[in-house]
């Protein structure tokens, strides 16, 4: 038990996360680019805002991440959006889709909302 302890210390927990940003292609931070760093759209971000645990006997017995993974453009692009799904679904992953504008950045935000099972 120790082994797979230290084991799974050494691996990034969010790994899974980072390979789907990164098969996606386009550029990508954690919550949001550092001020100034931000590159031009389009762009996306991923987050972890909550958890979503299945309990049994008064413990967590199944650890589940709810996941943001939002697109912005500075107008609509159906084919970045199309991009994303088919990652998405490539990887097996149900997800929910809504969109906002966002007038004080002039950016569209596409938000993907989806559970994962934490390793």
């Amino acid at each position: 038990m120790a082994k797979r302890k230290a084991a799974a210390a050494n691996e990034n927990p969010m790994q899974d996360l980072i390979d789907i940003m990164e098969e996606i292609g386009l550029p990508y931070a954690y919550d949001h680019f550092a001020e100034g760093e931000s590159p031009e759209p389009p762009f996306i971000t991923f987050l972890i805002p909550a958890a979503d645990h299945f309990g049994a006997d008064g413990r967590v017995y199944l650890k589940i991440d709810v996941v943001h993974l939002e697109l912005y453009t500075d107008e609509k692009n159906p084919e970045k959006e199309l991009l994303i799904e088919s990652v998405l679904d490539d990887h097996d992953i149900f997800y929910d889709k809504s969109e906002v504008w966002i007038e004080s950045e002039k950016l569209y935000e596409v938000l993907y909302s989806f559970e994962r099972k934490v390793s």
